[in-house]
């Protein structure tokens, strides 16, 4: 058997401790090392047994965990899945979490008889110890330098799609684009609780507004529609021009919203269309690439070493969707250039 993963639990509920506990290593896979219940033992245990991940929770007395988060990215990058409450503040906190480089963050689910809430924890767990959370640092302090000022549209616009580490990666991309970039509709991977705090996130941080589609909205200059998620993909209708549709469907590799979903609905009109892969765990997306790429579309994908899980982008080059591998610096000035008049 390969090296079990070496888990930190934080908690301040001693319950919640127990249960993750019981719940992860029924895995032989996973080995808990340890359980702290505030950050300060978190940071000493820490030190001393150097976990591969963290569970962390968000709401904690003292130190919070976001606040223990930023500390620990700062003085030592460690995989963080960060555990949420459902309600609006919870919520906010874990978009926030996965901006400061938390690889996941999910929602304390509700305590039921007979079933532990973190059985399917362990996969999670697993994932995140591949993740290169030492690459997320320093990123939003990189230099941007895309100048705002008006850009002559040639009519394209853009898809991107992420997953794990897409939250930090949105937002650099987003800061450094003009506020009359081309138009831009993202499909995220993220809870529907999580969508609503994100899209207002991206709004405060980006020159271009951002908001969460609605079905009827037209793709247009300085505007980014993110897919609203729960129970709808965000879809472009082939009508006379391009018109967002949320679509009522099940689960497409794996995910709603997801990102397949949403690039193969530009089929039709790939070559006014900019397809983008960024970070993320699985294969949603690398079908819908390729259609785009094959029909004539501008692909690209964010390369490896920038990437936090290089899932969905190695699976998009595999299949032959995209030509153009780029670290994430890039990809802004790349966008832009695509969408360029010349």
């Amino acid at each position: 058997m390969s090296k079990k993963i070496r888990v930190l639990v934080v908690d301040d509920s001693s319950t919640m401790r127990s249960l993750i506990r019981i719940g992860i290593e029924k895995d032989p896979r996973i080995e808990v090392v340890g359980e702290a219940a505030s950050a300060n033992e978190a940071r000493d245990q820490v030190r001393s047994l150097a976990p591969d991940v963290l569970t962390l929770d968000i709401e904690m007395p003292g130190m919070n965990g976001l606040d223990f988060l930023q500390r620990l990215m700062r003085a030592r990058p460690t995989p963080v899945v960060m555990l949420s409450s459902v309600t609006a503040e919870g919520s906010d906190a874990a978009v926030k979490a996965l901006s400061l480089g938390a690889v996941e963050c999910i929602l304390k689910p509700r305590l039921s008889v007979g079933r532990n809430p973190f059985e399917n924890l362990s996969e999670t767990l697993l994932m995140a110890s591949e993740a290169q959370v030492v690459h997320r640092v320093g990123m939003r302090g990189a230099k941007r330098s895309i100048p705002d000022h008006h850009q002559r549209w040639n009519g394209k616009f853009v898809m991107i799609g992420a997953s794990t580490g897409g939250v930090e990666a949105l937002e650099y991309i987003l800061s450094c684009l003009p506020h009359d970039c081309p138009p831009i509709l993202i499909t995220q991977h993220m809870p529907e609780q999580f969508l609503v705090n994100f899209a207002d996130r991206l709004n405060r941080l980006s020159k271009p507004t951002v908001k969460l589609a609605q079905s009827g909205d037209m793709p247009k200059v300085g505007e980014v529609l993110l897919a609203p998620g729960g129970a709808f993909h965000l879809v472009l209708t082939d009508e006379p021009s391009p018109k967002v549709r949320l679509l009522r469907a099940p689960r497409r590799s794996g995910h709603r919203p997801s990102v397949d979903e949403m690039m193969l609905s530009a089929k039709h009109f790939a070559h006014r269309t900019v397809g983008v892969i960024l970070t993320g765990m699985g294969y949603d997306g690398a079908e819908g690439i390729r259609v785009l790429n094959s029909n004539g579309a501008d692909c690209y994908a964010q390369d490896q070493a920038s990437s936090v899980v290089y899932g969905m982008p190695k699976m998009a080059f595999e299949k032959g969707g995209v030509r153009n591998i780029l670290p994430l610096r890039k990809i802004p000035e790349a966008i832009l250039k695509a969408c360029a008049k010349v």
